[in-house]
């Protein structure tokens, strides 16, 4: 990265930026997409049972992964600031951090979990695929984990075309592993939607040897060795857990309001789950855009103000903001107009497909909520801003957002309720979030100018 000194370069910029980025995330959401319609094609069961794992996992998936990437706004600063030799122990330490995670979650895996889905009121069968589900995705943590530091930090310094080609490389064997293992080819065991678990944990290992391997192989990367054991900075540690644990909480409470609902939802039936599933990863998957814009603005307004540059920060904001509007639009006409066709991609069955049909109409008002607040979370994590994100996620998602949709679901509306509760929550916390990242720049500004 480098400083763009005209409206036309920091666009070319951003670009270069965010189009790896985004390739990467669509890539990387594309495995919970294979997973979902794999297991659909199975059975409902599977496709039920997947549907439930998936919302125990993707929340803490999220929220972890939010944690870690607490290192890429520090390193991003550090590069704008030309601090270089600060880098390796900024990932020295967010690689303990991953560690200690994964054992954590591991043990959660193993002794709670089970407790958890025996009390939701689920029948023996999807209980089981959920079992097995999380306990083949618990077997790559390790692996996941430190994957997301590795690729944090190559983000960081703008590199985002690496992280895309490993991305890239990765699907591929992900989608054969589902395959082989969700309907038992070539003399593998035929596990249902579990397999797709067992699939995904053994690609979070690929994903990492490849990420190890590349770093190595690539010159200005290997100059910083990441590998090289040191000692730990307890003062960097404590800088990635301060930063990382707002950030984390503020994709928690997004993300586990959706899993919140997958549940509440159960009450409606195995079908009703199945297409709320169905639609929801079509919005993971559309989430994609706005996330890497995110991303992209993370990385260049932590860039600029780590060089002390706030008015092409502020640039770049305004940047991604247009940015996301656009493609907001275009993700709602997009559903819109290929509803239908999108319903069929996870079933063959015609009742099944109307209501993933009925879902999607809905989650139009989405992608207009996360056009606005994508960006200003974004900017906000570049800042290094991010205490007052998991308040306002907190009130708007649990206290504001979901009531609302439970409320809405004892009516006419039904399972529907709960999706017109979860755009609530998602305006509010847009709205709420760009007041603050005005009032952040003009601290900022005023700061400076002492």
């Amino acid at each position: 990265m480098i400083q763009q000194q005209t409206y036309l370069a920091k666009w070319k910029q951003f670009l270069l930026i965010f189009t790896p980025i985004v390739i990467t995330q669509l890539t990387l959401f594309s495995m919970t997409f294979f997973d979902t319609t794999m297991s659909g094609h199975y059975s409902k069961e599977a496709l039920a049972g997947v549907a439930i794992g998936s919302s125990l996992w993707s929340p803490l998936n999220a929220s972890i992964s939010g944690l870690l990437m607490a290192v890429t706004p520090i390193i991003s600063q550090f590069i704008g600031a030309k601090k270089l030799d600060k880098v390796h122990q900024t990932v020295q330490c967010g690689f303990l951090i991953a560690l200690f995670l994964a054992a954590f979650f591991i043990v959660v895996n193993t002794f709670f979990v089970p407790f958890i889905l025996a009390h939701m009121g689920i029948s023996e069968r999807v209980f089981t695929i959920s079992r097995h589900f999380l306990i083949g995705i618990s077997i790559g943590l390790p692996a996941f984990f430190l994957s997301t530091v590795l690729r944090s930090f190559i983000d960081s310094l703008g590199m985002t075309r690496i992280t895309m080609l490993i991305t890239l490389m990765t699907v591929p064997l992900n989608i054969l592993l589902n395959y082989l293992f969700i309907f038992g080819k070539l003399g593998f065991p035929e596990l249902g939607g579990a397999g797709s678990g067992y699939a995904t944990g053994m690609t979070y290992w690929f994903v990492f040897a490849l990420t190890t391997v590349f770093i190595q192989s690539e010159r200005s990367l290997r100059s910083f060795h990441l590998f090289k054991l040191d000692f730990i900075h307890l003062k960097k540690l404590k800088e990635i857990i301060k930063l990382g644990i707002p950030n984390g909480l503020t994709i928690l409470f997004e993300t586990s309001i959706f899993s919140a609902v997958t549940i509440l939802i159960s009450r409606f039936g195995t079908e009703t789950i199945a297409a709320h599933q169905s639609a929801n990863s079509v919005c993971t998957l559309l989430y994609a855009f706005p996330l890497s814009i995110a991303s992209s603005l993370t990385i260049l307004v932590g860039f600029e103000k780590g060089a002390g540059r706030l008015a092409e920060a502020r640039s770049y904001r305004h940047i991604g903001m247009l940015a996301a509007l656009f493609i907001g639009t275009i993700s709602g006409t997009i559903l819109f107009l290929l509803r239908q066709p999108i319903s069929y991609l996870y079933t063959d069955d015609p009742a099944l497909a109307t209501l993933i049909m009925a879902f999607l109409v809905y989650a139009i008002f989405f992608q207009f909520a996360d056009a606005i607040l994508s960006p200003v979370l974004g900017a906000l994590r570049g800042y290094k801003d991010v205490t007052i994100t998991s308040i306002v996620a907190f009130i708007a998602y649990w206290v504001i957002g979901l009531p609302i949709g439970y409320l809405l679901s004892l009516g006419k509306l039904g399972p529907f309720g709960f999706w017109i509760g979860l755009s609530t929550g998602l305006f509010i916390a847009a709205i709420s979030l760009s007041f603050r990242v005005r009032k952040t720049e003009q601290k900022i500004k005023s700061l400076d100018y002492k």
